[in-house]
Formats: structure tokens, C-alpha cells, sequence
């Protein structure tokens, strides 16, 4: 496909144009718990690949836990800015994994940091993503927000407002949000739809306090669903009711 067309359109009728989705580098990692799985990178840049044919322009943020956690580090005794600058550092390193498996798809991909690291990706320039999403490529944010002491799932809101998407993602491990943690506890409850200030007044684990006031404030929708159950991601681009819906009102 050539890089200055868009994705195939015909093929169905998707419910969003734009979506920013949010992944852990945990995802990446497979069963290992560190790095990279192959397999893994390849099933979910699969599906990535399958959604972008749609016509649908992708976002992408990620996290660099399998390699190295800031806050982690920094419990253990090293100062806190240089572990997040390390953080960052491992967000590119699974921003680039999945570029290069995605544009084995036919995928054209670019990375954007927010880092400048122009050897290795492009910097992060607003005007430039949109472009990049207006012609039909994937755009991978890397390195956070650029700034220590804010998480991916920040940075993963803040770009989805920048971009315009019309809805965000969080992929977890787990079939939406619950009241409690599920592989703990077997009664616990999950929430087909919740607001924006559910999440904040009950505590809920969904994404940091940060990300959702930033998600309230700019009406942008989230679903948290299960990434490891294949066609999750699509079904969600094609209107079907996968995991949970926070929203401004339910």
C-alpha cells in the first residue's frame, strides 16, 4: 500500500474515525513478564493492523514496564527524575518494536517522541501526527509526555485530546473494571458503563487521576477491555459492547 493513501474504507462501517489506544508495555512481554514476546508483538500488531484497514486513524501509546518501571526504581533508592527519564527511554524501545511489526503488515508507521531523538524517530510535533493520521498511517507516541513525574496513562490522554481523537482505549489484561480485583476476589462485580467521577470518588483502577480528569474535562470517551481476547479491538471500532464505558454521563 502506498504510504500516502489511506486504509481500505470499503470494508465495513466503523463507529470511530480517530482512537488513541493505550497499551502497557506489560503487553508486549507475553508470559515472560520481560522484553518482548514475539508472538505476542505480532498478535496484537495484528490486530492494530486489522482496525487501521478499516479507515480508522490510530494512535498509539505505551508503556516501558517490561524493560524498566521509574517508580519502581525509585522506591528502590535512585532519584526519581532519572528513573523516569529511563521510563521514557523503554518506551521507545517498545515503540519501535511495534513500528517495525506493523509496517511488516503493510502498516506505514511512524514513531514520534517526545524525547528529541531524531536518529532513531521523529519529535513529537502536533501538526505533524495529524497529517501522519489524515494520510493513513499508524503514529506510535513515545516517551511519555517528555516530562518526569507523569505516567504513560497521562501522556496517553493528553495526545488523544491533541489529536482529536473520538475515543480512547485502555487494553488490560482483564475484561473491563471491577469493583475489586477479580483474580483475587471471584464475586467481584464489572461495570458495563461508568462516569468519569465514579472513577475518581470510588478509586477505581482504571487509569491514573490525572489521565481521567483530563479525559472529564475534554469529553473524551474510554473503554478498558481485555486486549488478549482476539477481535476485542475490533468488535469496539464496529459498535459492539466490549468491556467498560466511562463516560461523561452513563
Amino acid at each position: 500500500m502506498d504510504e500516502t493513501e489511506p486504509g481500505n474504507t470499503g470494508a465495513s462501517n466503523p463507529k470511530y474515525k480517530r482512537i488513541l489506544l493505550k497499551l502497557s508495555g506489560e503487553a508486549l512481554s507475553g508470559d515472560s513478564g520481560f522484553g518482548i514476546d514475539p508472538d505476542t508483538l505480532n498478535r496484537i500488531s495484528e490486530e492494530i493492523a486489522e482496525v487501521s484497514r478499516l479507515g480508522i486513524s490510530v494512535g498509539l501509546v505505551i508503556g516501558g514496564g517490561n524493560f524498566f518501571r521509574g517508580v519502581s526504581a525509585a522506591a528502590a533508592g535512585m532519584e526519581r527524575v532519572s528513573a523516569d527519564h529511563m521510563g521514557m527511554l523503554a518506551t521507545v524501545m517498545n515503540s519501535l518494536a511495534l513500528q517495525q511489526a506493523l509496517q511488516q503488515r503493510e502498516i506505514p508507521t511512524r514513531v514520534q517522541s517526545a524525547i528529541p531523538i531524531t536518529p532513531v524517530a521523529e519529535s513529537y510535533i502536533r501538526g505533524r501526527a495529524i497529517k501522519h493520521l489524515k494520510v493513513g498511517r499508524v503514529v506510535v507516541f513515545a516517551a511519555g509526555t517528555g516530562n518526569p513525574l507523569f505516567t504513560t496513562d497521562s501522556a496517553a490522554s493528553l495526545r488523544a485530546v491533541e489529536i482529536n481523537a473520538d475515543l480512547m482505549l485502555k487494553a488490560t489484561k482483564v475484561d473491563g473494571v471491577y469493583d475489586s480485583d477479580p483474580v483475587t476476589n471471584p464475586n467481584a462485580k464489572r461495570f458495563e458503563t461508568l462516569t468519569f467521577q465514579d472513577v475518581l470518588v470510588k478509586g477505581l483502577k482504571v487509569m491514573d487521576t490525572t489521565a481521567i480528569a483530563l479525559c472529564r474535562d475534554h469529553d473524551l470517551p474510554i473503554i478498558v477491555f481485555d486486549i488478549n481476547k482476539p477481535g476485542n479491538l475490533r468488535k469496539i471500532m464496529q459498535g459492539e459492547s466490549i468491556g467498560t464505558l466511562v463516560t461523561t454521563e452513563v
